[in-house]
């Protein structure tokens, strides 16, 4: 293969859900990225290796992405990511990049891609199961229908109030840490009853609530509602 980066989105959870494009690069490539966020195995590596039949025997590069906010710690580990796959991209070799989902939603990988491709060098995005769309099916549901509008709104950040209000169907997407307020908010807009969610959709340890008044209010980052009036 020539040298290029590919951000390959390996779904939400279930491996199943890959993509043949996505297994096919990730056995073709030289190296794969793997992103490293603290102890312990990567989500999107487990992934990925119950997929792809050489995983084991791939060279793994992997690149630090720290669970912070803080600008300058993410613009650090950005950048240094960026020049350990452009040391591989110089020496001919393709890159892997892992990543949850689908690297154009709420995804780490793009500060990278961005970064290496300002300086030069091939790029290309592999789409992945997007988590809400998995959730949608979980909870044998659709998203939207005719002319509705689909909100996605990141609930840990400023703003999700707001997004409450908005008309038609609500995805709350990073909602794990903040998921006190969340149902506080569901609770003073009258949407508790309509909101649904999953919980690590596709993992081990998956939960589906059919109703949020049975949410633990400390549940893990993976968790997406759903909510439709």
């Amino acid at each position: 293969m020539t040298a290029k980066l590919y951000g390959i989105g390996v779904g939400p959870g279930d491996p199943e859900l890959m993509t043949l494009k996505a297994v096919r690069l990730i056995e073709e490539c030289d190296y794969v990225a793997v992103p490293k966020s603290g102890d312990g195995e990567g989500v999107a590596k487990q992934i990925a290796r119950q997929a792809v039949k050489n995983f084991d025997q791939k060279q793994l590069l992997e690149v630090s992405m720290p669970m912070t906010r803080d600008p300058q710690v993410l613009e650090e580990s950005h950048q240094r990511a960026a020049e350990q796959i452009e040391a591989c991209l110089s020496a001919g070799k393709s890159v892997a990049f892992l990543t949850l989902g689908d690297p154009a939603i709420y995804s780490t990988y793009i500060y990278v891609h961005k970064r290496v491709q300002q300086h030069g060098f091939a790029v290309e995005m592999v789409p992945g199961v997007p988590s809400f769309c998995a959730v949608a099916a979980k909870l044998n549901i659709s998203l939207a229908e005719g002319a509705q509008p689909l909100h996605v709104i990141p609930a840990s950040y400023q703003g999700v109030e707001e997004g409450l209000e908005w008309n038609g169907p609500k995805v709350l997407m990073k909602t794990g840490r903040s998921m006190k307020k969340v149902k506080e908010l569901l609770s003073e807009k009258g949407l508790l009853d309509s909101a649904k969610m999953v919980q690590k959709c596709g993992m081990e340890g998956e939960e589906i609530y059919q109703s949020m008044a049975d949410v633990d209010e400390n549940s893990s980052y993976f968790s997406v509602i759903v909510v439709k009036d």
